[in-house]
């Protein structure tokens, strides 16, 4: 069998390995960028492993709305590991390169992994709907078996949705350089960087994947919210719970889908190489970071439940 580097496509190959530019080859900056990266990457793992830690050991969130919100908590682990640990460590390197392997995995664990959370975000929204606009029918609607298949459907539409793409893009003829003008890999730098009629058709189904998974989550998110506005028109008894258990769902849903959308739908231009960077790092880095804080800002079950074990562990200590 031939090996990736053997592999031709007229006077194209397979490159054995990228060159990511990433910010600046500045050696302050990438330690300044190095520091930064550290502390968000260990807020993002402390963070979202509190909120799971808590929601396991108080029985007063084993509800859906925590279940899904756990759920979300080790997705931005997830999320966030597929890329951070590579960053740190290209920032400390005067050039930094990645296999072709390397490459295809991290584009197809990074678009898994961020397709499930467009959809989980989507169920979190249905589920916030069901609460509020038919609450006598919530627990007979959001039962243990319909929190799993909502999650396992979340898991597996990202993670099938993001083959199509990953398997494409390994298939890409690259005449040219291979150097990527970014901070990690991902496919739209990677479409530049082929110049054939292949890229079209990866160019098709990144569109087309966006729009079913990320569009459609984000529509059946926004059409749950419609439905929730109205019912709080109706009924202003509900405003006030309503408002502090949606208000945080909606943030989190216009930081990843907005940065997002803006970096996979609008269409990219070299002058504005350096913001599709800081947009990166906003959806692939602080989002996942942000979402913690977010939820535990704004949720008193949850200030109420940190509050709970922080007292057990203190007392504890003292014994």
């Amino acid at each position: 069998m031939k090996s990736l580097e053997a592999m031709r496509w007229g006077n194209c190959s397979v490159p054995s390995e990228f060159v990511l530019l990433g910010f600046s080859s500045d050696y302050r900056l990438q330690v300044f960028l190095c520091l930064m990266l550290s502390l968000i990457y260990l807020m993002t793992l402390v963070g979202n492993l509190l909120i799971m830690a808590i929601i396991w050991l108080d029985t007063h969130l084993h509800t859906p709305m925590y279940y899904f919100l756990g759920q979300l908590s080790f997705l931005d682990i997830c999320y966030s590991s597929v890329t951070v640990p590579k960053m740190l460590k290209d920032s400390l390197l005067e050039k930094k390169t990645i296999s072709f392997e390397g490459c295809i995995t991290q584009i197809y664990f990074f678009l898994s992994f961020g397709g499930t959370e467009c959809v989980l975000l989507a169920a979190m929204a249905y589920d916030r709907y069901l609460a509020i606009c038919h609450p006598l029918h919530y627990t007979t609607y959001m039962n243990k078996k319909t929190c799993f298949c909502l999650v396992v459907g979340s898991w597996m539409s990202g993670f099938l949705s993001s083959m199509i793409q990953a398997f494409l893009t390994a298939r890409l003829p690259f005449c040219g350089s291979n150097i990527v003008n970014h901070l990690f890999c991902e496919v739209p730098p990677l479409l530049k960087l082929s110049y054939s009629s292949h890229a079209y058709i990866n160019e098709g189904m990144l569109y087309t994947m966006a729009g079913l998974i990320a569009m459609g989550s984000f529509l059946l998110t926004m059409v749950s919210y419609v439905h929730i506005i109205w019912a709080i028109k109706k009924n202003q008894t509900r405003k006030h719970k309503a408002f502090t258990t949606c208000t945080s769902h909606l943030t989190v849903v216009s930081l990843f889908f907005g940065a997002g959308a803006i970096t996979y739908l609008v269409p990219h231009s070299s002058h504005y190489k350096e913001r599709n960077k800081l947009l990166a790092l906003l959806y692939a880095v602080v989002t996942p970071m942000l979402n913690p804080i977010i939820y535990s800002l704004r949720n008193m079950e949850i200030k109420e439940a940190i509050r709970k074990v922080l007292g057990k562990v203190v007392g504890m200590s003292r014994v």
